[in-house]
């Protein structure tokens, strides 16, 4: 077998233990599997290792290759991912897991700070370091996508998942099983995302804390990884209106992250609690005023406030607000709650569009972020970031209509979720294969850039390329059928499995 084949099978991440641990997942050669023990790949973004000397094995294989051709849009630039590249790939690797800055590769080196940034980019271009934002920080938006399994009533753990309807547009709901999935974001608007981790919601689990232990998982191996360390900005985690953002704001108080999300826009908020008023003596009040979002006779001057203009939604207008919180009630969630009911503060910002597009009627936006100072961010990047997260749409469609995401009907959730990441490893491959793809496009597509080529195009075109760098898969062997069912044997009827949540009986606490 060939050194590149043993590369390319080393770009498969390895899937999450599964419930089912005695059934193995897959035959893998014992010279082409590397435990997750030992690395961890992003499943769209590249090599990413525990260790420094996996990931320049990566780096090795780019460069040793000879496929890979960085982008130049001048006439000066390296031209070729060689030694010097990967000079400085060694310093990057020397230093794990602490990442050192431009000045500090430079004294290294010997090279320009132009030098040493053209190389850091050509990494970056092959998908061997994790996009971030013009600061630093780490983006990535979480959100929930549905397997629907609406007949497999022998299929147990499945949920009523939200499904839009192709009729009225009305949101209803499909037994199914629903997997949380979290991406990375990059920059500009584009149809790629880095997927990086990706899990199935039980009917017993909560999920806000499920939700809350993924990120926390995800933070740590970013960390473990080299990816995050002491003292670059927390990582943004982006969320829809589907989350009880201001309870994993609470439950991720301690770690190193900001949540950004969208609340609904008639929810009651106070302000920070003043001194008690009157002449008696007594405790002081726990809420300030009230902060209606839809009544704007109840708000204050804004911290911020911003006007740009949008290609698609006109004038946008920001204004933030800062240091508010709900009143929180011991029911639902904080019902058994050790202690008194926090109180959780936040940053709200409000958007205000010119138009929608499809001549729609604007609505007002609100957006939760867990820093509840807001003068020390930059709404017009916040938001922008959470328009980002709709990038995370075309990931999930191109998962399921191109890649097969939903297709096989399995009957064990364990099953599914092995199929999850076999499909995740299918786009990693095609994410690392971008810069190798060319733009196969049909007489009525238009033509696109090498830095805009969609996933579609590039699943379109990786047949040339894995024609190129061959599969460490052996060819199929010619086998005969089973034995078929054992003579006397017969088969029982398989137990059918409601649909819904497993509700916990709870003893509420008298008024």
């Amino acid at each position: 077998m060939s050194g590149t084949a043993a590369a390319v099978a080393a770009l498969i991440p390895a899937p999450r233990p599964s419930a089912d641990d005695a059934v193995s997942v897959l035959p893998v050669l014992p010279v082409l599997y590397v435990p997750e023990a030992s690395q961890w790949l992003s499943t769209s973004t590249g090599r990413i290792a525990l260790d420094g000397y996996s990931w320049m094995q990566a780096v090795h294989w780019v460069a040793g290759s000879g496929l890979y051709e960085p982008r130049r849009y001048r006439s000066h630039g390296p031209r070729s991912f060689g030694p010097t590249t990967v000079r400085v790939a060694q310093e990057l690797a020397e230093l794990f897991p602490c990442r050192p800055g431009i000045e500090y590769l430079v004294r290294r080196t010997g090279l320009s700070e132009r030098s040493v940034e053209y190389h850091l980019g050509m990494l970056r271009e092959a998908g061997l370091v994790l996009p971030r934002g013009s600061d630093g920080q780490i983006s990535v938006a979480l959100d929930v996508t549905a397997w629907p399994r609406p007949d497999a009533e022998c299929s147990p753990e499945r949920l009523h998942c939200h499904r839009p309807c192709r009729c009225d547009g009305v949101r209803q709901t499909i037994p199914g099983w629903p997997f949380q999935v979290a991406a990375a974001l990059g920059g500009g608007r584009s149809s790629w995302t880095g997927v990086l981790d990706a899990v199935r919601l039980g009917p017993g689990d909560d999920a806000t804390e499920v939700t809350a232990a993924q990120i926390g998982d995800l933070l740590g191996r970013l960390r473990e990884a080299g990816q995050w360390s002491e003292g670059d900005p927390e990582v943004l985690f982006v969320l829809d209106s589907g989350y009880d953002i201001v309870r994993l704001t609470w439950l991720l108080r301690d770690a190193p992250v900001r949540l950004l999300g969208r609340i609904r826009a008639d929810r009651v908020m106070h302000r920070p609690a003043g001194r008690r008023k009157g002449p008696t003596k007594g405790r002081g009040p726990r809420h300030g005023e009230a902060f209606r979002l839809a009544d704007p006779a109840t708000h204050s001057a804004a911290v911020q406030e911003s006007a740009s203009v949008h290609d698609r939604f006109g004038t946008v207008i920001a204004r933030s607000f800062g240091h508010l919180h709900p009143r929180l009630e011991r029911r639902g969630p904080w019902t058994g709650h050790e202690g008194e009911v926090p109180i959780v503060e936040g940053m709200l910002i409000h958007l205000t569009v010119e138009h929608l597009p499809g001549n729609r009627d604007p609505k007002p936006m609100w957006l939760w972020h867990s820093d509840p100072d807001a003068a020390a961010h930059d709404i017009d990047r916040l938001w922008r970031i959470f328009l980002r997260r709709f990038d995370i749409e075309h990931t999930f469609r191109f998962l399921k209509q191109t890649l097969g995401l939903a297709r096989p009907r399995l009957r064990h959730p364990a099953q599914a979720e092995r199929w999850v990441w076999l499909i995740l490893a299918a786009y990693t491959q095609l994410r690392l294969a971008r810069p190798l793809a060319t733009d196969l496009r049909r007489p009525w597509e238009k033509p696109l850039t090498p830095q805009g080529i969609t996933p579609t195009r590039v699943h379109r075109g990786y047949p040339r390329i894995r024609r190129i760098l061959g599969t460490p898969a052996k060819p199929p062997k010619a086998t005969r059928p089973g034995p078929g069912r054992p003579p006397g044997r017969t088969t029982h009827p398989a137990p059918r499995h409601p649909v819904g949540k497993k509700r916990q009986k709870t003893n509420n606490p008298p008024a």
